[in-house]
């Protein structure tokens, strides 16, 4: 079997049976398919160790983070594990393939007045009518306000959201379901929007394309992952003090500042569905280096 053939059939189970998120799937067949390519597509019994710390040697020297290159070397390791399993390898060349240590870098985060200001900036334009600045504030407000990711925000449809109890169902990485709330500013913009916004975008035609999307695009399609990283770059980037903002941005901040006014934990890995509590705990980092660095100005003795 070809190593590019290897790839397929990994990736394939990676989105058939292990169900990943599609952007999972995505970045792991683009990592094979590059490993393929350095390679030059050998059968599999021709791939050892040494093939496998080339690729990431010329990974490195393309000047590929070292998140990237711990990410290729997971994926190199899960694929070689699998083959094996399913019987289509007899060795794993990669069991002594050791990944860079990850550094960790603390997240993007507004100020929460900043932030506020900002959003009620982003609402004023909205209220004279223009459909798009509609759709853009009611986006804003909903990313931050319940500390989606871009692509739960991209997939919810109309009869996700619960008003009444300010509730919308997301679904997020591999396939899960949770259901999480939404304050009084996000469910004002996203009334202005279905009733005065969305209609103006979806005509007859657009209708049929769009389906049920809450949030839709200039031409009433569904509003796509990288037209809404655009959205949030465009108005958030000035808040964070960065040219380039994603999405991310509103998803960091709003657990910053759900753990700075008190929240739990907990109560915030329920919120913006992580799997782990140490994915979260990333978030206790921020809030204590604002701590320090307010402490250090304001103690006498710091």
């Amino acid at each position: 079997m070809l190593l590019s053939d290897a790839a397929t059939a990994y990736t394939t189970h990676l989105a058939e049976v292990r169900r990943l998120s599609p952007a999972t799937v995505r970045a792991y067949r683009a990592d094979l398919a590059d490993l393929a390519m350095v390679l030059g597509d050998p059968e599999l019994d021709e791939v050892d160790l040494e093939a496998l710390r080339e690729w990431l040697w010329v990974s490195t020297q393309r000047g590929l983070a070292r998140s990237t290159i711990a990410r290729r070397t997971a994926c190199a390791r899960g694929m070689f594990a699998w083959l094996v399993e399913e019987d289509l390898a007899s060795a794993d060349p990669s069991l002594r393939l050791v990944a860079p240590k990850r550094g960790r870098t603390l997240p993007k985060v507004a100020a929460a007045d900043t932030l506020g200001r900002l959003l009620d900036d982003v609402r004023t334009v909205a209220d004279e009518g223009d459909p798009l600045a509609l759709r853009d504030a009611a986006l804003l407000e909903l990313l931050y306000a319940a500390g989606l990711r871009v692509s739960e925000a991209c997939g919810i449809d109309i009869d996700d959201l619960d008003p009444a109890a300010r509730t919308v169902r997301v679904v997020g990485k591999g396939s899960k379901e949770r259901v999480v709330p939404y304050g009084t500013p996000a469910a004002l913009a996203l009334d202005a929007w279905l009733v005065r916004g969305r209609p103006a975008l979806t005509t007859a035609d657009a209708a049929n394309v769009a389906g049920g999307a809450l949030f839709v695009g200039a031409r009433g399609g569904r509003l796509g992952t990288r037209a809404a990283y655009d959205i949030v770059s465009r108005h958030v980037a000035p808040a964070v003090g960065e040219e380039h903002v994603g999405p991310h941005a509103l998803r960091h901040s709003a657990a910053t500042h759900l753990l700075d006014g008190g929240a739990d934990l907990r109560t915030v890995q329920e919120l913006l569905g992580h799997a782990s509590l140490g994915t979260t705990q990333i978030y206790t980092h921020v809030s204590a280096e604002k701590l320090q660095a307010a402490y250090r100005l304001a103690h006498p003795r710091a």
